[in-house]
């Protein structure tokens, strides 16, 4: 197949053109700057010679956005809404002008759309969307305005040959330099691996094998369309989480955090605070539903899998 990935050179889009292109799709990468073979120029954001791309192929599968990684300022907020967005309507207009449209085009979304909960998890069907709920920072509702208006520009493109799919993803982990397990294995052997505000928030997460294997599996499944939560079916609190990476990493203490100290760390680290203490309670309903397996259920074969491969023990 030939599969176009915009916005494709960051965390995600890289293990995918990884494990696509090792299965031997045709994988074409949309960037800013392309670098290597297999890249191709674009705005995110206006037509031009990529529209070539999209047409003839078998599946567009848009990652473009600006990273959550970063402070929730005002100015940060809103670049992170209108590049989703307009990605989302450029990608729309090249499906829409294609003479042979792409079978399926699978937009990047985020489990962030869903309420921060303790008492349930929330599934496709019967999940909470987040916006409203009590005692939580205000500007926690535009992350969820910001998810809302990214799906919304999908399901309103003209692209009616064209099946849609959201991907509302939870934290990919992999062994990626750079990535949120990167991130996290760094904290714990500083001795920070310890609960963040008591730690009872809920982590969402998905195995990069199991990521990988479930846009394959929603590329070919023709009857699928709407939004599917990519994330493993054992979301676990992150006190828990964390214990189970020290374990694996052989670290036995991991210091807690305040929310204040919380607050401090991610300032320092350009971030918010809002990746930490959001509890994102989210299972894959469609997925199981659809007979998806997954490799990775728990999250202590997979931490103990992801822990070996930054080590070098397999390649991967």
């Amino acid at each position: 197949m030939k599969i176009v990935i915009p916005g494709g050179t960051g965390q995600v889009g890289t293990i995918l053109n990884r494990a696509l292109t090792a299965a031997g799709h045709e994988v074409v990468v949309l960037t800013r700057a392309p670098r290597r073979a297999g890249e191709v120029h674009w705005d995110g954001e206006s037509r031009g010679a990529w529209f070539a791309e999209i047409d003839g192929s078998d599946a567009v599968v848009n990652l473009a956005g600006r990273s959550v990684s970063c402070r929730y300022t005002e100015a940060n907020l809103a670049e992170m809404m209108n590049s989703r967005v307009r990605s989302a309507e450029i990608v729309g207009e090249a499906v829409a002008a294609a003479a042979r449209p792409p079978r399926a085009w699978l937009q990047m979304s985020t489990a962030t759309v869903y309420a921060h909960r303790f008492d349930a998890a929330n599934d496709e069907a019967t999940g909470l969307i987040g916006g409203a709920e009590p005692g939580v920072p205000g500007y926690w509702g535009y992350s969820v305005d910001i998810a809302r208006a990214w799906e919304r520009a999908q399901q309103q493109a003209a692209t009616p040959d064209t099946r849609r799919v959201a991907l509302r993803a939870a934290m990919v982990m992999s062994p990626d330099r750079g990535g949120v397990f990167d991130v996290l294995q760094r904290l714990a052997r500083l001795g920070l691996g310890g609960p963040v505000a008591g730690g009872r928030q809920y982590v969402s997460w998905i195995h990069d094998r199991d990521f990988v294997r479930a846009v394959e599996f929603l590329i070919e499944r023709e009857d699928i369309a709407g939004p599917v939560n990519l994330a493993a079916p054992e979301p676990l609190p992150q006190r828990t989480l964390m214990r189970e990476l020290r374990a694996a990493r052989g670290i036995p203490v991991g210091l807690p955090a305040t929310a204040w100290m919380a607050e401090l760390g991610a300032f320092a680290l350009r971030s918010d605070t809002e990746l930490l203490l959001k509890s994102r309670r989210v299972v894959p309903g469609r997925l199981l539903d659809e007979g998806f397996a997954f490799r990775y259920t728990g999250w202590r074969p997979a931490v103990e899998d992801l822990v070996a491969r930054s080590r070098g023990r397999t390649e991967g």
